[in-house]
């Protein structure tokens, strides 16, 4: 009955939200393709909902994972942009591991940099590189990986009419934490594409698959959306949702169908 009531919410909360009035086209024709690029100079705080199901022993377990992502663009000169991006998960979990137990609070930040040149190459590629860093902040143990983390992080992307695609990836290794847990040696895959249509809808297909190099298994959700970017008084802003299919994953996690909301604040600047 929770997991209803919350679903729910969160689906009444979305069709309100549809319902604001569309973005005037000539405010919105740069903003749709800048939000398919995960380095534009772009000031944008996306907040991604996603719910699983499948989880623990008996596959009774749900998971309510809420991804609050801040990007923040900053000028470094006339050529080179440094991007940050923060994934701060704030997680729901109901039994899981296993029947009757579950915890609330927030998980391990990822915080990304990427050094990005102002202008696209030659080919019309863009790209930026960096550093990637896996904080330990869970406020509860179950809930992260209890390890500090770096790695290297990268991004390649290009833009054709109205068509976006590229990849992201990056990889961490733990260089310290709690030294009975698990060492952290994980590649994170995130292949892409998205079309906007004349009206300013971004249909989008992604998968954001890690691979665990210490247990050597897989995660794979597939996940397929669609955005509308409107403008609610004077802020703009991308509201949407779909579907996502786990193709793979460990044993004891998530299964089947999830659900994915999207809300994405936008500052141009």
């Amino acid at each position: 009955m929770v997991k209803s009531k919350r679903f729910a919410q969160y689906t009444l909360a979305l069709a309100i939200g549809m319902t604001c009035l569309h973005a005037h086209a000539d405010e919105a024709e740069d903003l749709a393709k800048q939000l398919a690029n995960p380095i534009s100079s772009l000031i944008s705080v996306p907040i991604q909902i996603n719910y699983d199901e499948g989880f623990g022993s008996t596959g009774e377990g749900s998971v309510w994972r809420t991804n609050i992502q801040p990007v923040i663009p900053i000028s470094l000169n006339t050529e080179w942009n440094l991007i940050s991006r923060t994934i701060l998960p704030v997680i729901d979990q109901s039994d899981v591991p296993a029947p009757g137990l579950g915890e609330s609070g927030i998980g391990d930040i990822v915080q990304s940099l990427f050094f990005s040149p102002v202008q696209p190459t030659k080919g019309g590629v863009i790209w930026g590189a960096g550093p990637v860093f896996l904080l330990d902040s869970a406020s509860e143990p179950a809930l992260g990986a209890g390890k500090w983390g770096i790695g290297p992080t990268g991004v390649a992307l290009k833009q054709t009419g109205p068509w976006t695609y590229g990849a992201l990836a990056n990889h961490i290794w733990s260089v310290g934490g709690d030294s009975t847990r698990p060492d952290v040696n994980a590649t994170f895959l995130q292949p892409f594409v998205a079309y906007v249509t004349p009206t300013k809808t971004t249909f989008s297909l992604n998968t954001e698959s890690t691979y665990d190099w210490e247990s050597k298994q897989w995660s794979v959700p597939i996940n397929l959306t669609a955005t509308q970017l409107i403008k609610v008084g004077n802020q703009m802003m991308s509201l949407g949702g779909g579907v996502r299919y786990w193709a793979d994953s460990p044993a004891g996690g998530p299964d089947d169908w999830g659900l994915r909301l999207l809300v994405t604040f936008l500052f141009p600047r």
